[in-house]
């Protein structure tokens, strides 16, 4: 990763731990275009124009996005806890060929979160994610250092829970600050 793209990440996983319930509209809008445009990105190189396809499957997937936001918000919160369901399954040490087990059980659970506890899932979501993001993109700025990495990478692979509690510890951090800074009276004014 260029320290361009760390630095963007570092600043976009901010923006998601402090602003998710505040911009969620234009966060997932932003999550499901920029995923749009990855699929329409491949499907378009297999004729020879990714930027064609990349721009018609980013406005496609943002334009479905925006009348559809609690759908989006579950596909969201479906995906992010499929990413969870697998790190945890892999981090208890459980058998690595089924994590996809752990995988299902997340996206099912925190898919049919979203549509019981929408706010709070929004919040949690955008949390996580920007966690993600910040963790991510600080791991990538910090492996450019070639006398630092070697030792990063050891001591990751020996504490596997190390690099989930490094995620967990901003997430809730972030969503604390959020529920702190936008009480729910005011969710309920939206």
């Amino acid at each position: 990763m260029t320290p361009g793209t760390a630095a963007i990440l570092c600043i976009l996983g901010i923006v998601f731990l402090l602003f998710g319930w505040y911009m969620y509209r234009a966060l997932v809008t932003l999550n499901a275009a920029l995923f749009g445009a990855y699929i329409g990105a491949y499907i378009g190189s297999r004729t020879n124009d990714a930027l064609a396809g990349a721009l018609i499957g980013g406005f496609t997937a943002a334009a479905l996005t925006w009348p559809m936001m609690k759908w989006a918000v579950a596909v969201m919160g479906g995906l992010l806890g499929a990413m969870l369901g697998t790190s945890l399954w892999r981090s208890f040490g459980l058998e690595p060929q089924v994590a996809w087990a752990g995988g299902l059980s997340g996206l099912i659970f925190f898919g049919m979160l979203s549509f019981i506890l929408f706010r709070g899932s929004v919040i949690m979501y955008t949390s996580l994610q920007g966690a993600f993001m910040l963790i991510f993109g600080a791991l990538g700025v910090i492996y450019k250092y070639q006398s630092i990495a070697p030792s990063i990478t050891t001591n990751m692979t020996a504490r596997s829970f190390m690099l989930p509690s490094m995620v967990f510890v901003p997430a809730v951090f972030g969503l604390i600050y959020q529920q702190m800074n936008y009480p729910a009276a005011e969710a309920k004014k939206k």
